[in-house]
């Protein structure tokens, strides 16, 4: 059974960093795009960050440009995404996962959602 396990937020003041980690369990990143999302409450969710199966690639949101840096570590068959000059606006549910084919540059499909985890950033 495949779990996704989301750490790493909490509340933190704007300008502040975080750094947000995903350990799966029941598979592998390996050879996997991975991505993470965010729902805030009363919106949609939307994919904030993406890298390619090798890493060669990195996707992100124009809002969290050049303050997010997705990374990943195959070896630990974890993902993080370091969070820096947070805002108010970054306040949401943050989700990883994992795409469901092998060597795509972008996660596109994707298996059971994980718990996710909450980050709130004051003003």
């Amino acid at each position: 059974q495949v779990q996704l396990v989301e750490s790493g937020g909490g509340l933190v003041q704007a300008g502040g960093s975080l750094r947000l980690s995903c350990a799966a369990s029941g598979r592998t990143f390996e050879n996997y795009a991975l991505g993470w999302f965010r729902r805030a409450p009363g919106k949609e969710r939307e994919t904030v960050a993406a890298i390619s199966w090798n890493g060669g690639s990195t996707y992100y949101a124009d809002s969290v440009k050049g303050r997010f840096t997705i990374s990943r570590d195959d070896a630990k068959n974890t993902m993080y995404l370091q969070m820096n000059s947070l805002k108010p606006e970054d306040t949401a549910v943050y989700y990883c996962n994992p795409d469901k084919q092998k060597y795509q540059l972008l996660p596109r499909q994707f298996g059971s959602w994980g718990q996710g985890t909450q980050v709130t950033v004051s003003s």
